[in-house]
């Protein structure tokens, strides 16, 4: 089984508020908000980009997610690196880490066992 393409786009910033009005202005609508300054937007169908806050001391980072419909049936080819195996997260999904040759990581996003 392979990656159905890009589920989300996941980025860091140093001020929810902005990010969230400058994302809003390029036509993305917020689904939710957290009340820890964080939240998720879409832009029609497409993949949907989740925003979260960091300190100023920490660099904001950007990944991209990509889409696995089972993380049970999947198998990673001999030519990605796992990082990290599936994993439940707090937020409902199982994520895995691999690494491409040039050394980036990727987030793979599964449905969490019901």
């Amino acid at each position: 089984m392979t990656t159905e393409g890009i589920e989300a786009m996941y980025l860091e910033t140093h001020n929810w508020g902005k990010a969230a009005k400058f994302f809003q202005a390029l036509g993305y609508e917020i689904d939710f908000a957290t009340d820890h300054n964080s939240g998720q937007l879409r832009n029609g169908d497409g993949p949907w980009l989740f925003i979260a806050e960091v300190p100023e001391s920490q660099e904001p980072r950007t990944q991209i997610v990509f889409k696995v419909p089972d993380a049970d049936k999947f198998e990673a080819d001999d030519v990605v690196e796992v990082v990290t195996p599936f994993e439940e997260t707090h937020y409902g999904t199982r994520e895995m880490t691999v690494r491409d040759p040039d050394g980036r990581t990727w987030t793979l996003s599964a449905p969490g066992k019901a």
